[in-house]
């Protein structure tokens, strides 16, 4: 008898040790985003796009560039929800780290020129930070271009966000003098200082802007006229406006030393890299090939973007939503927007 009731009394146990966990574990289940996920797929990318609110986010604008047919735009929500603008497919939008495209590309174009060499060092190129960028005799442009310097990153400072700085130089100062986060070459972190520092490069041996050797040499070629260095360079009725949860002012004035341009100049910029009309020759395509990638997304306070060409469709597909929380579940939101999107396009 006893022993029937210690073995009662340990399954009651169990019993109440499994409820228990489960209903922890339900409490920290991210709702918002298994709700979208298993939400039925609808029979068009505009009814997909029209879910914008239930993915928290004030607006959207997606630009769908499938080979052979004419380009898409599909947008809803407000390009500035404060005086209920709707959302306008050819504003220009921050593009954030989808500008690393650019710089890339424009790093492949110097070195096939001879002008740069992607083996040559940090130091070899900037003697002044030798002394104040651990390991720079040994940091290759390569290395730069793909996130395997080791140089840490100054958008992940100490709340960095809080108080952004305002140009190149107050930005490369907050990481000088700091250790490295491991050896050149040895592993791999996403770094904007890097991207930073490759911009430096690319002015030092242009001995112009980097905006204005991307213009000459990427843009202007592809007859882009909407994609800009700066948000000093636009007039910013031009520009959606973005948002940051909890934070009730309208982010688009903030000068966070990112390129702007449409969905679709980004598009047409995209398709260009990976058809390979960007480069002048097979040998310089294949000099980007072996350093970067062909496809990027970008995320500052206010602005995401998801820029990618999907080849077994034929499809440059463009998104941008305007509403960020970094603490939240916003960007997981927004790539769930996007897959729809996709999955969408591969059923048409």
């Amino acid at each position: 008898m006893i022993e029937q009731m210690r073995k009662k009394t340990i399954k009651n146990i169990i019993r109440i040790a499994l409820l228990t966990g489960t209903l922890i574990s339900l409490y920290f289940v991210p709702w918002p985003i298994v709700k979208v996920w298993l939400a039925p797929l609808p029979d068009t990318v505009q009814e997909q796009v029209n879910k914008v609110h239930e993915y928290g986010f004030d607006g959207i604008i997606v630009y769908v560039d499938e080979k052979g047919k004419k380009p898409e735009f599909y947008t809803a929500g407000f390009k500035n929800r404060e005086n209920k603008i709707p959302a306008d497919p050819y504003s220009l939008f921050k593009i954030a780290s989808v500008s690393k495209l650019y710089t890339a590309v424009s790093i492949a174009k110097l070195v096939h020129s001879g002008r740069l060499s992607l083996d040559s060092t940090l130091a070899y190129y900037f003697p002044e930070l030798a002394a104040r960028i651990k390991n720079a005799d040994k940091i290759t442009v390569r290395m730069l271009v793909q996130h395997r310097s080791g140089i840490p990153d100054y958008v992940r400072t100490h709340n960095y966000w809080g108080h952004p700085k305002q140009n190149d130089k107050e930005r490369l100062d907050l990481v000088l003098d700091l250790p490295a986060h491991f050896k050149p070459g040895t592993e791999y972190e996403y770094s904007n200082t890097n991207y930073l520092l490759l911009s430096k490069l690319i002015e030092k041996v242009t001995g112009e802007s980097q905006y204005q050797y991307i213009k000459e040499n990427i843009l202007e070629p592809l007859h882009l006229k909407n994609t800009f260095g700066s948000i000093k360079d636009v007039n910013l009725e031009d520009v959606m406006s973005g948002y940051y949860v909890g934070y009730k002012s309208d982010l688009k004035a903030d000068d966070n030393g990112v390129m702007l341009a449409t969905a679709e100049d980004l598009g047409k910029f995209i398709r260009a890299l990976n058809d390979g009309s960007v480069f002048k020759d097979k040998k310089e395509q294949e000099i980007y090939s072996s350093i970067y990638n062909y496809g990027h997304t970008g995320l500052i306070p206010g602005y995401q973007t998801i820029a990618e060409y999907h080849k077994d469709i034929d499809a440059v597909v463009i998104q941008f939503t305007n509403t960020t929380n970094f603490d939240g579940y916003n960007w997981n939101l927004s790539e769930i927007m996007y897959h729809r999107i996709v999955k969408i396009l591969r059923k048409k």
